[in-house]
């Protein structure tokens, strides 16, 4: 293998880290253990399968030099061994390929999820309304936490725009290639003629942004606050907990009316800011770098349309792998894990690629 002399360093990393996890010096000083610990994580699983490929490569070299034994029983039973083994190691080095790319760093983020009826009127926003409850149902599968800052609903019920904070563990990691446009193809409640229409929604997943990451001086913006609407009981229309966050160096305006504390708005309104300024300004990166940009089409712009829910059908489509899952009404229930891993091997693959283009 011809990155192992890469894995026997990662190896000798890790277990140095483990060195100071037991040291007591370390153990006492709560940032030195932290960062330890930190390092020591991201390594366990690159060093754990690179073990698992030493110890497989091991037995199929003493398979093959059994298979050259005089006892016809022995050179059998090696023979099995070696063809059970062969694909094994093949397997392992490919996993291992993808756990040597490097690491985005944005997988471990919580993200703010926004979600906007596009064409289509009524139609898209009850559309809308319906993405966003797949996103809440998976969210629960998840066990990730899903905070509305605001919303703006239709007149027949659905929902004209939507954000969310959703925390837990690598949300960004599994939600990251959700952004674009999601176009559904259905027969609408207001059709007398039973005809298919097709309307479309946005959706834009966008990295939370730690305030080290992203500064936001005090100077810069203008805080507004007025009454609450909609649903919310006696407070609403009644007390100014409602915020308006402008940025003035941008124009971004953020409001938050979930919380019936002011506080509570303001500091929910400043993290989704804070991200959407992350995000222009890792866009600013990217465009700086046009040939990275060119591999990573369909990978997060909004304006492309990246999937269809063909309802008559029973289907959905996402259009950037050509991947069709013929059960859309268990899609909309929430259980969409399968086509998010199958974008990801897809983008792994891509990035392999890539790389070995590179050397």
């Amino acid at each position: 293998m011809q990155f192992s002399d890469k894995l026997d360093q990662i190896e000798t990393r890790f277990e140095e880290l483990t060195a100071q996890l037991a040291d007591p010096v370390v153990i006492n000083d709560s940032d030195a253990y932290r960062k330890a610990a930190k390092a020591h994580s991201a390594l366990t699983e690159v060093v754990s399968k690179y073990r698992e490929w030493k110890k497989a490569s091991s037995e199929l070299e003493e398979s093959r030099v059994m298979a050259a034994d005089k006892d016809p029983e022995m050179r059998t039973m090696a023979a099995d061994e070696v063809l059970r083994l062969e694909p094994l190691v093949v397997q392992i080095e490919e996993e291992l390929k993808v756990l040597l790319l490097p690491k985005d760093p944005n997988d471990e983020k919580d993200v703010v999820l926004e979600i906007r009826a596009g064409t289509g009127g009524d139609e898209a926003s009850l559309f809308a309304a319906e993405i966003f409850r797949m996103y809440c149902r998976f969210a629960e599968t998840q066990r990730w936490k899903v905070e509305v800052t605001s919303s703006s609903e239709s007149s027949v019920g659905g929902l004209k725009e939507v954000l969310a904070l959703i925390s837990g563990v690598r949300v960004y990691s599994k939600m990251k290639y959700e952004s674009g446009v999601h176009r559904v193809q259905r027969v609408p409640e207001t059709e007398t003629q039973g005809r298919v229409h097709t309307s479309a929604i946005t959706v834009a997943v966008l990295p939370e942004a730690d305030e080290v990451e992203v500064k936001i001086e005090d100077k810069d913006i203008r805080i507004d606050t007025f009454c609450s609407s909609g649903p919310g009981g006696q407070s609403v229309n009644t007390t100014y907990s409602a915020v308006r966050v402008t940025h003035l160096p941008t124009g971004l305006i953020v409001s938050c009316q979930d919380e019936k504390s002011q506080i509570k708005n303001k500091a929910k309104a400043l993290r989704v800011l804070r991200s959407r300024l992350y995000e222009i300004e890792i866009e600013k990166q990217q465009a700086q770098n046009s040939a990275d940009r060119k591999t990573m089409v369909g990978t997060g712009d909004r304006s492309e349309k990246v999937r269809t829910y063909n309802f008559p059908q029973n289907r959905v489509t996402d259009h950037r792998i050509g991947m069709t899952i013929h059960q859309l009404d268990l899609f909309m229930q929430g259980r969409i894990e399968a086509l998010l891993d199958a974008l990801t091997t897809f983008y792994q693959t891509e990035k392999l690629k890539q790389q070995g283009e590179a050397a």
